[in-house]
């Protein structure tokens, strides 16, 4: 009996002891099958993105550089119009206040009674367009002006801002620099005023 029960004893410490290594067994089997699995679905992954995703991540790379030269090469100027009854000067300008470019209606025309037309300062505008594209200009702040104390602005300054628009710049924003005089010292007229 004693024997028996030695017996019983050893085939269940066996038994537990192969159950164990059973247990054993299919933990370091799919510990063995999951890197396998793990490296087929990376490999898988890989084979996936390299030929294309390396080839969309070129291209994005390129356009974003192409958007930066693009925005390193926009070069800005000021274009100043002075606008009289009698003149229209249109002056381009670098953003240092250098300048690049300076046209009148005089240059424009032999006539003097022509040199305030609309149609000789879309011309004068036309010759300051070519210049600033000789300087690689792409984009244009416009400031008129017109004669100081004057009701309005002469008759050349909306032809040559719509010619520079025209021409393909980049007008940023117009502005009226229109000089107003605040008070200043008296105005020759005497004791009874100017007679008009």
């Amino acid at each position: 009996m004693a024997e028996e029960k030695q017996e019983s004893k050893e085939s269940k410490k066996k038994a537990t002891s192969s159950e164990t290594a059973t247990v054993v067994d299919k933990k370091s089997i799919e510990s063995h099958k999951s890197p396998e699995k793990e490296e087929i679905k990376s490999a898988e992954s890989l084979q996936e993105q390299s030929p294309e995703s390396e080839l969309k991540s070129e291209k994005e790379e390129t356009s974003k550089k192409k958007e930066t030269k693009e925005a390193k090469e926009e070069r800005s100027a000021i274009v100043y119009i002075y606008s009289s009854p009698n003149n229209t000067i249109i002056h381009l300008t670098d953003m240092a206040g250098n300048t690049l470019a300076r046209v009148s209606g005089g240059m424009v025309t032999k006539h003097s009674r022509l040199k305030a037309d609309p149609t000789i300062a879309m011309f004068a505008a036309k010759r300051v367009a070519e210049r600033a594209k000789d300087f690689g200009i792409t984009s244009l702040y416009i400031r008129t002006r017109a004669k100081t104390r004057s009701p309005g602005i002469g008759p050349g300054a909306h032809a040559a801002v719509k010619t520079l628009g025209k021409e393909g710049f980049k007008v940023i924003n117009i502005l009226d620099t229109t000089r107003v005089p605040r008070g200043g010292p008296k105005r020759k007229g005497g004791k009874r005023g100017r007679r008009v």
